[in-house]
């Protein structure tokens, strides 16, 4: 059966921004663009986690690490990377990074949020969530560093490639961002949640805007993706829930995430695309 991957065209000559390409899904997807041909900027912030009882030590020390080595694998695959570390949060950071991009490869055709300041936070007296994760109160701190970057860095990198796009006259790109959470917020995961919604609807409004300058904009909703995190716990909840159908791999979301950025894709926007 064909997968999305080998139905994607390549993306020669386009260059794309990633962000939280360190780890997991973002560090997927940048290997996954650049095997395609695009050049391809990434984006990380160290972060070094407090250690959890209930979170595989792996987690962490992907959070941890820089993107060299994601770099390294495209480039020895022939591609064109780039690394630089950067926080969403700093509002002089978007430009920065459209700069950079344009120094080292040209113009940003692909935009692509997967950065996220995650922090399990809650409003309910519990200290664990069920799979023994270590959970804190909402507070500024927590709710101003999530959505900080999974909301306000979103939109601002949204804002300054569509600038960019329409000063240049151009008549091609893609924005794909990602989501979590459900139709009740995220309980466990509160900040989280409402920061991935308001990204969901900033990028909707970027579909509609952008429409007429040949732009797509799309968010992805994975399924439990195994970046590190996933516990034998995790698992079986997955494989006993009637919603959730597997655990999948950072490259399965790579793919569609991909596809997405294809010419194949042109007629997809203003879609939240539901991976099972």
């Amino acid at each position: 059966m064909a997968t999305a991957a080998s139905m994607s065209p390549g993306l020669d000559g386009r260059v794309a921004l990633v962000t939280g390409a360190n780890h997991g899904i973002g560090a997927a997807t940048a290997e996954a663009l650049g095997r395609r041909g695009a050049a391809v900027l990434m984006t990380y912030l160290r972060v070094d986690d407090e250690p959890d009882p209930g979170t595989p030590a792996a987690y962490g020390q992907g959070r941890s690490r820089d993107a060299g080595h994601v770099v390294d694998e495209i480039r020895t695959a022939g591609g064109r990377a780039e690394a630089i570390e950067a926080d969403l949060t700093d509002p002089a950071t978007a430009a920065m990074l459209y700069d950079e991009a344009e120094r080292a490869f040209g113009p940003v055709d692909v935009l692509i949020n997967n950065a996220s300041g995650w922090t399990a936070d809650t409003f309910a007296a519990t200290y664990t969530d069920r799979f023994g994760r270590s959970l804190q109160p909402v507070t500024a701190e927590t709710a101003d560093r999530i959505l900080g970057v999974d909301a306000r860095g979103a939109a601002l990198l949204i804002a300054e490639f569509a600038r960019r796009h329409i000063e240049r006259e151009a008549t091609w790109g893609r924005i794909v961002g990602l989501t979590s959470g459900g139709s009740l917020g995220f309980p466990g995961e509160v900040s989280y949640g409402a920061a991935k919604a308001a990204q969901v609807n900033y990028t909707m409004s970027a579909a509609v805007e952008l429409a007429r300058f040949g732009v797509t904009a799309n968010i992805i909703h994975p399924p439990v993706t195994d970046t590190g995190w996933v516990t034998p716990d995790v698992t079986a909840a997955v494989e006993s829930s009637a919603e959730l159908f597997h655990v999948a791999e950072p490259a399965e979301v790579a793919d569609v995430i991909t596809y997405l950025c294809s010419d194949s894709a042109a007629l997809i926007t203003g879609n939240t695309i539901h991976l099972r």
